[in-house]
């Protein structure tokens, strides 16, 4: 049954038509599902599924109160409906030690519904991609990051492929090649973040060194690494910056883009600009073969996947009637 609902797609035939079987499926997913992967969100791209994420722009899931209640949030949200947890600290402190024990709560908390041991938890990190210079300048962020056990990083005002290029080596141990070449050195992530990171994965040391490296650049990656194209410096340099090797997924950001192409109005989407900046970024994402990441509602979820959005921010309702369209077999 697997990637059935292209098929469903193609035939116009809406799932509720098909068996019994199928509709309960598509409610739970499949009850003998084994996660194959440590990254759940991976895991669903790699099978051509739409991911859907929850978290805010307002703070981190802990919120106030330290690290304690960091790790009883991580707790409650191990048995979250999403498939990656956004963990904001563009927008509010950076709190490496609210992450690390939201990441242990996530654990204690587990495993999540999936079978997975946790959700994934992808870091909007306060690194913004305006240069090479600067990327590099602040990489430490991204290795304390990593070191907490996450499963992702989105770099923000990705601007030019120099930033991005700085962003993916970063990231990565120097024993992964894929991908070195003319657009991509090799890493320059150090080792001794690897042993904590391992421990909330749940695997061995050399285990970890292995995984933790950018999927779809290396196919047997758990990092997924996402880039924010959400201004007209990114938009200007878009087909460039994502044929950089080692991005999973990009976005177009409308809020801050529609500020920097100065569109009058909070949520002006529908100006023809904006209209014109999200086709250039979805385009680009499809020439390049990145997920692409758009905000999904109950009322559009099913027309933006057949489009070609592939994750989103969704409230649950909304990610019930996505997953039923492309009948997942993941439970959730």
């Amino acid at each position: 049954m697997k990637n059935s609902w292209k098929q469903t797609c193609l035939l116009g035939l809406p799932l509720i038509l098909l068996s019994g079987m199928v509709i309960m499926l598509a409610e739970n997913g499949n009850p003998a599902y084994k996660p194959k992967r440590i990254n759940r969100a991976v895991e669903l791209l790699a099978d051509h599924q739409p991911i859907y994420y929850t978290g805010s722009h307002t703070g981190a899931p802990g919120g106030a109160g330290g690290a304690e209640a960091s790790f009883e949030q991580g707790k409650k949200d191990a048995q979250t409906f999403a498939d990656y947890i956004s963990y904001d600290m563009e927008h509010t402190a950076y709190d490496i030690v609210g992450l690390t024990a939201y990441m242990k709560g996530l654990v204690a908390g587990g495993p999540a519904k999936s079978g997975h041991r946790t959700p994934a938890v992808i870091v909007n990190c306060p690194v913004n991609g305006l240069d090479e210079a600067s990327v590099r300048a602040n990489a430490w962020m991204f290795q304390q990051v990593l070191a907490a056990g996450v499963h992702g990083i989105m770099l923000t005002h990705a601007d030019n492929p120099g930033a991005i290029r700085a962003f993916i080596e970063a990231v990565r141990f120097p024993i992964h090649k894929e991908g070195v070449g003319p657009l991509l050195h090799e890493g320059h992530r150090g080792q001794h973040g690897s042993a904590p990171a391992a421990q909330i994965w749940g695997i061995s040391l050399q285990e970890y060194e292995d995984k933790a490296d950018p999927w779809p650049l290396n196919p047997n990656g758990e990092l997924l690494l996402g880039v924010k194209e959400e201004d007209k410096y990114a938009l200007a340099n878009v087909n460039a910056n994502l044929k950089i090797p080692g991005i999973g997924m990009a976005e177009w950001g409308p809020g801050d883009m529609q500020m920097s192409l100065g569109v009058p109005g909070r949520g002006s989407v529908n100006d023809p600009k904006m209209r014109d900046a999200r086709a250039t970024v979805m385009a680009a994402c499809k020439a390049n073969h990145i997920a692409f990441l758009n905000s999904l509602a109950a009322n559009a979820v099913v027309d933006m996947i057949k489009e070609g959005v592939m994750v989103g921010p969704a409230s649950q309702p909304t990610t019930e009637i996505g997953r039923k369209f492309t009948n997942r077999q993941m439970p959730w």
